[in-house]
């Protein structure tokens, strides 16, 4: 089953510096029908103006995982930790016993991202953070693992639960193949573009809530990049 679910459906807010959609309830958005996918938790669609961003605040006990669509963020934390993650590429802060950490746009442009959380298998752990570059060309017509919970994704920035985050860039026409289980929740959002998954039409900025589908079909109908949680 496939649940298309409209960006202009989704809760948001309006910051002024920041304008935010939520695919899941967050902050002052609340719909109990959207707590949560498995274990995913929060998936936003951020628009960070430029030089603005998130000021330094905590978290704990969360895989927060920050995919750049355009621009690019600066992270920097308490555990000494600080870089800039481009478009494209991915950032991971595994929040575990507790950290604060900033994210500001420090461009000249309006950053955008995807800003996804999901629940760790276990709790108080020693909080990390790890960025790593994904260039386009390598997940061209293909799902390449970005992050995940598995020690078979050697090459993917690690995270501490039972989830993977995929992402592909597709031409017009072109198909990829993702084998999800039917066992398994996927929340897909094209990043651009628009996109048939298993014959459904997703459109730019849309969710896709995949529950008992064993393989996922995505064909781009014009240029798309998708990012799909795979998660218990």
């Amino acid at each position: 089953m496939i649940e298309r679910r409209p960006f202009n459906n989704l809760g948001g807010a309006d910051h002024g510096w920041l304008k935010a959609k939520h695919h899941f309830s967050f902050a002052s958005y609340y719909d109990p029908s959207r707590m949560s996918w498995g274990s995913l938790r929060v998936w936003n669609d951020d628009e960070i103006a430029a030089n603005t961003g998130f000021p330094p605040h905590p978290h704990a006990d969360m895989e927060i995982i920050t995919y750049v669509r355009d621009g690019a963020i600066t992270h920097q934390d308490s555990l000494g930790n600080k870089g800039r993650t481009e478009a494209g590429d991915v950032q991971v802060m595994s929040a575990g016993s507790g950290v604060r950490h900033s994210e500001y746009n420090l461009e000249s442009e309006t950053t955008r991202i995807f800003q996804i959380w999901i629940e760790p298998k276990s709790r108080g752990e020693a909080p990390g953070w790890g960025a790593k570059p994904f260039p386009k060309g390598e997940r061209a017509g293909k799902f390449v693992v970005l992050a995940s919970g598995f020690k078979d994704d050697a090459d993917a920035l690690p995270i501490r639960t039972d989830a993977r985050v995929v992402g592909a860039t597709l031409k017009a026409g072109e198909s990829a193949e993702y084998p999800l289980g039917a066992d398994r929740r996927g929340y897909l959002v094209p990043a651009k573009g628009s996109v048939e998954v298993n014959g459904v039409r997703i459109d730019a900025r849309d969710g896709a809530a995949v529950t008992d589908e064993a393989v996922l079909k995505v064909t781009a109908i014009d240029d798309a990049e998708v990012v799909l949680v795979d998660a218990a």
